[in-house]
């Protein structure tokens, strides 16, 4: 059973709006834990993705990518969830560990719908393709969404996750002109991707992650 166009649009926004509301859930949730109630107070600690939807990455960016790579990539971000670390007991460690809560999340989800897509194939053993075959791309794209999501937000570039990972261990003076880089941030990050740079080191770690959670459920 093959999926038309718009079949595989819808199948793979599902996972797309989990993974960037879950993550950016993540993040806020974390905050909330080590004091700071900035992202409860302003309403985004809800799952409703519409409280997290920024309409150039949420929808513009990973449409363009999924077309263009035929459903084997997409790119996409959400609306940042609003972070004080001056409401903060131990402020550089604990924005690290708010940081690292969003990739986590997203590695904890691309195994959960790595145990979708096992769902989804005993369903078409059984002879419900109609019901098995959409899960079971579902959870295949829930799987490549989640780890390069994941993958990419640990890299050291900021505004990314692992910039902020990287500059909680950082001396004081070295993190302050390291984040001195966040205004060319995303201009770096798009010539990183046109240049191939990006797919460079992305590549064996997405490819390792997603080869080992297809082997652990069985997909490979």
């Amino acid at each position: 059973m093959e999926l038309s166009i718009i079949q595989k649009i819808v199948v793979w926004a599902i996972p797309l709006l989990f993974a960037i509301t879950l993550h950016e859930v993540a993040h806020g949730w974390v905050a909330s834990f080590f004091g700071d109630k900035t992202a409860k107070l302003t309403g985004r600690l809800s799952l409703n993705p519409i409280k997290h939807i920024d309409m150039v990455g949420s929808i513009v960016a990973p449409l363009l990518t999924m077309l263009m790579s035929n459903f084997s990539f997409v790119f996409g971000w959400a609306k940042p969830v609003p972070v004080d670390a001056r409401n903060m007991k131990n402020p550089r460690r604990d924005m690290a560990i708010v940081a690292l809560a969003g990739p986590i999340s997203n590695l904890l989800m691309a195994l959960t719908w790595g145990g979708i897509a096992r769902f989804g194939i005993w369903i078409d053993y059984v002879g419900n393709d109609w019901f098995g075959v959409p899960l079971i791309y579902m959870g295949s794209a829930g799987i490549m969404i989640n780890v390069v999501l994941g993958v990419l937000n640990l890299i050291p570039l900021p505004p990314l996750d692992g910039s902020r990972i990287v500059s909680g261990f950082l001396p004081r003076r070295s993190a302050y002109y390291f984040s001195r880089i966040e205004p060319y941030g995303f201009l770096i990050l798009l010539v990183m991707m046109f240049t191939g740079a990006l797919s460079f080191i992305l590549g064996p770690p997405v490819y390792f992650l997603i080869n080992g959670i297809g082997s652990l459920f069985g997909l490979a």
